[in-house]
């Protein structure tokens, strides 16, 4: 008799070890619910830091902008574009660069910042996560006015 109740004490012990099938099949659903209502939820806010990476980029860039013009006297022209922060141009004879470091980024998107400049009026772009003109929400273009 004392073998049957040592028996049966370990069948229980090993029962109470195990999850049913039910009982995993209720977790997997639960998770899957958790992950249908927060994964929108941050995929919505990794458009959002994009776009804030970009808008700091682009002051980033600005001010290496002002930088240049104190020590030349004028800003890039549109066709030396931000690589005269990078590399000197031939006509900045006061040039005092690079004025960034590791080079001229990329936006989040991997697109390049565009630049112009307009009679001393700069503007730099960055188009958004579709690189098209226009747009809303993350597709929106960024500026640096």
């Amino acid at each position: 008799m004392a073998a049957r109740s040592l028996f049966a004490s370990r069948v229980r012990r090993n029962k109470a070890r195990g999850f049913t099938l039910i009982e995993l099949l209720v977790v997997l659903a639960i998770l899957t619910m958790l992950a249908g209502l927060v994964g929108p939820k941050v995929l919505g806010q990794l458009g959002g830091a994009k776009a804030k990476t970009a808008a700091v980029q682009i002051a980033d860039i600005d001010k290496s902008l002002e930088l240049f013009k104190l020590d030349v006297g004028r800003f890039p022209t549109t066709e030396e574009g931000l690589d005269a922060l990078v590399k000197k141009p031939g006509s900045a004879n006061a040039w005092n660069g690079p004025y960034l470091k590791g080079g001229v980024p990329t936006d989040p998107w991997g697109n390049p910042y565009r630049y112009a400049n307009n009679g001393g009026a700069i503007e730099i772009l960055s188009l958004g996560a579709d690189g098209a003109a226009g747009g809303e929400g993350e597709n929106a273009d960024i500026r640096n006015r």
